[in-house]
């Protein structure tokens, strides 16, 4: 999929448009209908991220060196509907920085080889879209904000989840996380030079960056409020 065509920038549409929607509704209108909206959305990460591997079976295209879930897409998948559903800190986090980060830029320069009417456009776009609108609405809608040591946190998990990814690799010659080679299409670790180069600039430089901006935003907007972190359950 080209990076620059109707069908992208219909896929960043929704995004911003769900954003915003979710997030006015989670502080104008929050209730029954708008709890319902969460799980909703939950419920559909999990349907397109299942439905992904589901048609790869029914279409006989299922690889262990493609099809394992051991993509950072897949965790962040998981927890993102996690997150929706619980509303726990410690996976709010995790949805958060790793949506506003990985997620948002698998969006703006998708490695998709599917386009419209593909199954796969439709998963693709609706587990990335989803996971950055669940992302917005508990952190700029439900004010759950981040707490103290969260950038790091998620930083370590990263790292230890490229380990099973890398492990991955190893025992069935598959790329996982991009750890053996980069994306076949358009993606910004195409930008970064050559293998093993990408990994350790996206290790050292970039991902931490990212990481620090998204939570910069999100802090941002939480002093620009004058909100204090909302009186909720301890749940860790």
């Amino acid at each position: 999929m080209r990076d620059v065509s109707l069908q992208h920038f219909i896929g960043i549409a929704v995004m911003v448009l769900g954003a915003g929607l979710c997030v006015w509704g989670a502080r104008m209108h929050w209730g029954r209908g708008m709890a319902v909206v969460t799980r909703g959305l939950a419920l559909l990460i999990v349907a397109a991220w299942a439905g992904e591997y589901i048609a790869d079976a029914v279409l006989g295209i299922w690889s262990l060196r493609y099809d394992l879930p051991l993509q950072l897409t897949d965790a962040v998948s998981v927890v993102s509907a996690l997150a929706l559903w619980t509303e726990r800190p410690r996976l709010v986090e995790l949805c958060y920085l790793w949506a506003m980060t990985a997620s948002l830029q698998a969006v703006l320069t998708p490695d998709l080889a599917y386009s419209f009417p593909s199954i796969f456009y439709f998963t693709y776009f609706i587990y990335h879209d989803g996971a950055i609108v669940g992302a917005c609405l508990l952190v700029f809608g439900r004010r759950i904000h981040l707490r103290s040591g969260a950038l790091r946190r998620v930083y370590l998990t990263t790292l230890a989840w490229a380990c099973v990814s890398g492990l991955g690799d190893v025992l069935t010659g598959g790329n996982y996380m991009f750890l053996r080679e980069k994306p076949e299409h358009s993606s910004l670790l195409s930008a970064l030079g050559s293998w093993p180069w990408y990994i350790l600039i996206t290790m050292v430089v970039l991902a931490p960056a990212l990481l620090a901006l998204a939570a910069g935003v999100a802090r941002l907007v939480q002093r620009w409020e004058g909100a204090a972190p909302p009186s909720m359950p301890s749940r860790l």
